[in-house]
């Protein structure tokens, strides 16, 4: 076992497969062909004389082994592009902070907190990413992020099962909401009744798996009538803009709604409670980390951020 030749790409490629979970999706996101990915995983793990990641049908898992490698490539990788930062003459850094975000709270909170940041911390470096919460949780697991906003759904269980268990934050929890074209008869009220979502035209989250009914109103007594899918909340929106139907969205999407869109509580039915999570690893948090996650709450917490209230019952 000689770890002491392994190369720059090597690490990289397998902190990628860590955190994207599959050999597909780390290929995807560095370029590279599914083969090529399985070879310098090949040659990580020869190296080290350990198997690094646990195969399993949905994916891959770190291995404790994998768990140590993981930890030492983050800070040779980090140190390596802050070289090349260095080299390149860019300004030094009062410390960096990598934060994820799914995508529908990337449009108005987290460019909110950024913003106070930069008046208040301009040294402070932010590397940002956004994907779905089973992909950011893998990259907090995988340490290759100090800290993560997560989205939580009824009935609230834990983002995963691993050991030990992240730490969690709740920022917010507001009821879901629904975006109605301004033309549509359902847009004239402060609210809308649940029974009158019957018969509507969706747009939904995207086109397979689970993720097909995201944008339908949860618990719908009868078989969606799906007009559009689309991943992108911009999309969605100048979708329901345009007339083509209505979608579910975050009550913390309202200011960011296009014209010709009203964001309203739904009456009537289960309450549809939605909780943003701030999530990191069970260590002391750097000062830097500590500086972010306070932004983050004061952005939650800004009376400017959309808080409709929870619909009448």
């Amino acid at each position: 076992m000689d770890f002491s030749n392994v190369s720059l790409t090597a690490l990289r490629v397998f902190r990628a497969v860590a955190e994207q979970g599959t050999f597909t999706a780390a290929a995807a996101s560095l370029g590279y062909t599914q083969s090529a990915v399985s070879r310098q995983i090949a040659a990580i793990e020869r190296a080290a004389g350990a198997e690094l990641l646990e195969r399993r049908r949905e994916g891959v898992r770190l291995t404790a082994a994998g768990r140590v490698v993981m930890r030492r490539a983050t800070v040779v990788i980090d140190e390596i592009d802050a070289t090349a930062r260095e080299l390149s003459g860019l300004p030094e850094q009062s410390g960096t902070v990598r934060l994820g975000w799914f995508p529908s709270v990337g449009a108005v909170l987290v460019p909110r907190a950024l913003a106070g940041l930069r008046r208040t911390d301009p040294g402070l470096r932010i590397v940002g990413r956004e994907g779905s919460t089973p992909a950011l949780v893998r990259a907090l697991r995988a340490g290759s992020l100090d800290l993560a906003l997560l989205a939580s759904a009824p009935p609230f269980r834990p983002p995963d099962a691993e050991s030990p268990p992240l730490v969690l934050q709740t920022l917010t929890e507001r009821a879901l909401c629904l975006a109605v074209p301004a033309t549509h008869p359902l847009a004239r009220g402060d609210f809308v009744d649940v029974a009158d979502l019957r018969g509507q035209r969706w747009i939904a989250g995207s086109s397979s798996g689970e993720d097909r009914l995201m944008g339908v109103w949860p618990g719908l007594d009868e078989r969606p009538d799906i007009a559009h899918t689309a991943r992108d909340w911009l999309a969605k929106l100048q979708l329901v803009a345009a007339g083509c139907g209505l979608t579910t969205v975050p009550a913390v999407l309202a200011s960011a709604a296009p014209p010709g869109v009203r964001v309203l509580p739904v009456r009537g039915g289960p309450q549809e409670q939605r909780r943003l999570l701030l999530a990191r690893l069970p260590h002391p948090p750097t000062d830097p980390s500590i500086r972010v996650s306070s932004a983050l709450r004061a952005a939650a917490l800004d009376p400017d951020t959309p808080a409709l209230s929870s619909p009448p019952s």
